[in-house]
């Protein structure tokens, strides 16, 4: 095999939506690749599917438990684990890729000596498709600060066995509830050296209707606030610091704890008066939008909070 098309394994994590696992999984077996690619399915808090597995030795299938934390972060190190291609990728069980996707990528790593390549999303929510692609300099760390660069998708990650094993480092399972675990992933990678890009959109993300998280608002407080503890650079960021405070003064508004919320909203507000989710809690915070609402209008733009 040729060093641009090396053995990639994908890791698929998933938890009780097994028509969706199979569309994931076709598309992924489905690939022009020329390499071998090995599908690595997780099961997470749920019984594994053992019919699964195949020994294709060009597109083979492993099935396995997640036998680490609980949750999507656990899953996909258990994954990574068990996988044993030099390349690792990484879909989510509702999401699916184009067939050219692996090669694109490989050829891009290649080129540019990168540890870790991206492309852009198809974002299908409802009847609507959104087609979002990140540039080079979307993915530079301090662009990450800014802003989370959802086009930067994590079910279009491939990243070097060894860079996610070394300087990287898997993905942190401390995380609660593993929110935000690619945010935090992202932000290392991108610590640790240039991100490629395929700039096409070569993944439809199904969004919004499928996320654990859309309601998971204590979740999503304790982890964001997890995350501007563990970066210290967004204190050097003040917009970006106060994009992260804008959705932790929501997710608090969501809860009804009115107080906690605006004390988070002022916070965001004094680093950046543009902040819009800082107004959309204290909005939310005096039961003149509800935080339901607000989540609708945000996915139908294929954005979130």
């Amino acid at each position: 095999m040729t060093p641009e098309f090396p053995p990639v394994s994908v890791i698929i994590a998933t938890h009780d939506r097994p028509e969706l696992l199979a569309r994931a999984v076709a598309a992924v077996r489905d690939q022009d690749y020329p390499g071998t690619v090995q599908c690595v399915i997780v099961f997470d808090q749920a019984e594994p599917d053992s019919a699964l597995a195949d020994d294709d030795p060009r597109r083979p299938v492993t099935v396995i438990a997640n036998d680490r934390t609980p949750g999507l972060a656990g899953a996909r190190n258990a994954g990574a684990a068990t996988a044993s291609g030099d390349l690792l990728a990484f879909c989510d069980d509702d999401d699916a890729w184009l067939p050219e996707k692996l090669r694109l990528q490989a050829e891009r790593l290649a080129a540019t000596g990168a540890d870790v390549v991206v492309s852009g999303i198809h974002v299908s929510y409802g009847d609507k498709v959104i087609t979002r692609v990140p540039r080079l300099e979307d993915v530079t760390h301090a662009e990450l600060l800014r802003r989370r660069v959802m086009e930067a998708h994590p079910s279009t990650v491939v990243v070097r066995r060894t860079a996610f094993l070394g300087k990287i480092g898997p993905v942190d399972e401390e995380i609660p509830g593993s929110y935000g675990e690619d945010y935090d992933w992202m932000l290392r990678a991108a610590a640790a050296g240039p991100i490629a890009v395929v700039a096409e959109p070569l993944v439809t993300v199904l969004w919004g209707r499928t996320s654990h998280f859309n309601r998971k608002w204590r979740t999503i407080s304790d982890a964001l606030q997890y995350l501007l503890r563990k970066h210290p650079g967004f204190a050097d960021d003040p917009r970006g610091l106060a994009r992260v405070q804008g959705q932790i003064a929501f997710a608090h508004a969501a809860l009804g704890e009115r107080g906690e919320a605006r004390s988070w909203a002022l916070r965001a507000l004094r680093g950046s008066w543009r902040e819009r989710r800082a107004y959309l809690a204290l909005l939310v915070s005096l039961r003149v939008l509800s935080a339901d609402r607000v989540l609708r209008l945000a996915h139908a733009t294929g954005r979130g909070i």
